[in-house]
């Protein structure tokens, strides 16, 4: 999947239809999860280059939409995603773009714990987020399935960008912790795919690093996050390199924050990226997002990377 261009104008029509004057219920008005994003019901998803995004890359946003995160779902809708995709085509940070969103829960608590778009490169990447059910669980415990994205992603996508020698980025956001490593009952309970044992995160890191380069955005202002920001950071230090974990101090800037981190992963200097946002409040939180972000060929993300230490970048002053 994938043809077709991104239109202002059709992005302007689909605000007034589906989101102006509405609540969050009534945008994302799914009692269940749809059959056309539900894992169970998917063989696999495809980026294709095509006469209309030759060079095509494809882009994952694995939402959390538990708890209080429905409002990162809900900013994009509304604002953010239109925003994103007119920053990535004015400022080019990937050619082409083909964007998947995906919905992310508790495997071990929630109904819909993985939920899976089409990739897509017009009107259809809102089309399709807003069918996202918003089931607003989670669990009694400090993770959500954050990793369950990286699984399908490594396993249940095909994408012509390898065949040109490049990766894909997949971005997860959330306010809680990296969670343990994927057990076979939850990765059948969620996708429905029959595997053996458990699998590591480090080694499904490794698997889908093969196609994408893995980032995971913070929402400081999630509800976990705001009470143990620094078990968040210390739990995703032991398990990606600091330059792949985006600090978000407001989630109303994520459109210009994930195309910051776009153009100094393709080899911008932050100090670029940051001066070329106009407006001080953007470049202000957009510099505290992308203060260790590194360009791809200078990151430290090899296959089978033992976890790293705890970084004191992410330390946080005690509370006077």
């Amino acid at each position: 999947m994938g043809h077709g261009r991104w239109s202002n104008n059709d992005w302007d029509s689909y605000k007034t239809t589906h989101t102006a004057g509405k609540t969050r219920q009534e945008i994302f008005n799914s009692s269940s999860i749809k059959d056309t994003m539900n894992p169970h019901k998917i063989a696999l998803r495809e980026s294709r280059d095509s006469k209309d995004n030759p060079h095509s890359t494809p882009v994952i946003l694995a939402l959390d939409v538990t708890g209080s995160m429905g409002m990162i779902a809900e900013n994009l809708a509304r604002e953010g995603l239109g925003a994103l995709i007119e920053h990535i085509l004015a400022r080019k940070p990937v050619t082409d773009p083909h964007i998947m969103v995906m919905g992310v829960g508790d495997v071990d608590y929630d109904r819909a714990p993985l939920q899976v778009s089409q990739f897509e490169a017009d009107i259809r990447i809102a089309e399709q987020l807003k069918d996202i059910y918003l089931e607003s669980g989670g669990g009694n415990n400090s993770v959500e399935s954050y990793t369950l994205p990286w699984y399908f992603a490594a396993r249940k996508t095909d994408v012509d960008v390898v065949k040109q020698g490049r990766k894909g980025i997949l971005f997860t956001f959330g306010d809680e912790e990296c969670p343990p490593d994927l057990r076979a009952d939850q990765i059948r309970r969620a996708i429905g795919d029959q595997v053996q044992g458990t699998l590591s995160t480090a080694d499904l890191l490794r698997e889908v690093q093969e196609k994408y380069d893995v980032y995971h955005v913070v929402i400081e202002q999630g509800n976990y996050a705001m009470r143990h920001k620094q078990k968040v950071y210390d739990s995703w230090q032991k398990v990606l390199p600091r330059e792949r974990i985006v600090a978000v101090k407001d989630y109303r800037k994520l459109p210009e924050i994930l195309v910051s981190v776009m153009e100094v992963h393709g080899g911008k200097t932050q100090a670029d990226v940051v001066n070329s946002w106009q407006d001080p409040a953007t470049a202000a939180v957009v510099k505290d997002a992308i203060a260790l972000v590194q360009p791809a060929a200078a990151a430290v993300v090899k296959p089978g990377l033992k976890p790293i230490k705890p970084s004191s970048a992410f330390k946080l002053k005690p509370a006077a």
